[in-house]
């Protein structure tokens, strides 16, 4: 990261455990200029180190009480089918080709183990190329919190 700097990291990692921090609460936890910040922070957008601003979501909330991770293997003719497929399935919350036994992952998020098994076996199972799946339920998580400057 050459073009950034302690107080960029500074910055940053204040800024990941807490996007909603406003600039001046952030002023006075690092000691810094406000105004200083506020051109640091667009500098960071602007060469795209921060790429988005976000929120938590308890999805517990939204109704969402298993998570999921679904290994499978497809026919490499499929590819592009399957992408798109999954992408259109309302419970996958993201897809990653990935190396080993397994070309993809995907994350799925479902009301219960009823919904998931519907998911896997009536959605995800029946795209075209899918060949094989294998389904690992979330137990507990444990994050984290995510820091860029530790000394």
């Amino acid at each position: 990261m050459p073009d950034f700097d302690e107080l960029d990291m500074r910055l940053l990692s204040e800024l990941a455990r807490d996007g909603s921090a406003s600039v001046p609460a952030l002023s006075k936890k690092l000691g810094v200029n406000a105004s200083v910040l506020y051109s640091r922070i667009r500098r960071m957008v602007k060469k795209g180190l921060i790429k988005k601003f976000t929120v938590e979501v308890d999805d517990s909330l939204l109704g969402i009480g298993v998570k999921a991770s679904v290994g499978m293997n497809r026919d490499p003719k499929f590819k592009e089918l399957i992408r798109k497929s999954l992408m259109e399935t309302q419970e996958v919350v993201s897809i990653s080709e990935v190396t080993g036994r397994f070309d993809i992952m995907v994350q799925v998020n479902s009301r219960d183990l009823e919904t998931l098994h519907s998911v896997v076996i009536e959605k995800i199972g029946k795209i075209e190329g899918i060949i094989n799946t294998e389904t690992f339920v979330e137990l507990q998580k444990t994050s984290k919190d995510p820091v860029y400057l530790e000394k």
